[in-house]
């Protein structure tokens, strides 16, 4: 049964997507069956492995709206043990018109449901807002693995996302645990960035995940070329610490 996992942060620019496509590509370089889930209009996720939801072709937007089952849209990645549910542009329509439909919370939780056995994680790379697609990934989701960098408008926009986690918990999904607290994009040359780890470390002692993703111009360049870093450059710092993080999130899930 696969470990679904929502990768979330109401905050853009914070290596959400950067974060879920290398994630999911590290563990199926580990031979874990993986699936990742693009719930990001934006679809970034997607063309991070060129590939893209278009007009007229299957994509999660049909997933959401109950147009189409879930197996009928995955697609096949460069990578054997990988594969992805892309978005389109329609999907930022999806909002609007999962508002007037039943159990509207939930529609993504049942699709997923259909699939669980044939992976061992799902990853699902939310939008950058706390609506109606982040919540329904919420509820589907197993735990949440929360990228953000060492600044500070993203620290303090933590205590908004744990109150919208607590609600779906309340609400929809009590079983929602944090798989930890990443932080991305990492110069430890900079005082600010030394001073916002170390307060994110005192708050939080038992979340925030040992791996810290460096700031890596070959992971910037990654996504335009279509590839996960692990295809674009394996040696790259990039590369190595999204491994790395692998390792620890199969050792952290192994040992809870």
């Amino acid at each position: 049964m696969a470990r679904i996992i929502a990768v979330t942060n109401q905050k853009g620019g914070v290596g959400k997507t950067t974060t879920a496509v290398n994630l999911s590509a590290s563990l199926a370089v580990a031979e874990k069956r993986t699936l990742l889930v693009d719930l990001d209009p934006q679809g970034n996720a997607s063309s991070g492995f060129g590939l893209l939801g278009e007009e007229g072709e299957g994509s999660v937007y049909h997933v959401v709206i109950g147009k189409r089952a879930i197996p009928e849209v995955i697609r096949k990645s460069a990578l054997a043990y990988l594969d992805v549910v892309p978005a389109g542009p329609d999907l930022s329509g999806a909002e609007v018109e999962l508002v007037g439909m039943l159990a509207r919370e939930k529609k993504l939780a049942g699709a997923l449901r259909e699939v669980a056995e044939s992976y061992d994680y799902i990853f699902i790379d939310c939008p950058p807002s706390l609506g109606l697609l982040t919540v329904n990934a919420l509820t589907a989701a197993h735990a949440t693995l929360i990228p953000m960098t060492c600044e500070y408008y993203p620290l303090e926009g933590l205590a908004r996302l744990f109150r919208t986690m607590e609600l779906v918990r309340a609400e929809l999904n009590p079983a929602l645990e944090t798989a930890g607290i990443l932080l991305t994009m990492v110069d430890l040359r900079s005082n600010l960035a030394q001073q916002v780890a170390r307060d994110v470390r005192t708050h939080f002692p038992e979340l925030v995940l040992d791996t810290v993703i460096p700031r890596n111009v070959r992971l910037s360049e990654a996504p335009s070329h279509g590839k996960p870093i692990l295809l674009y450059d394996v040696n790259s710092r990039g590369a190595l610490s999204y491994l790395e993080l692998a390792r620890e999130l199969m050792r952290r899930e192994k040992g809870a």
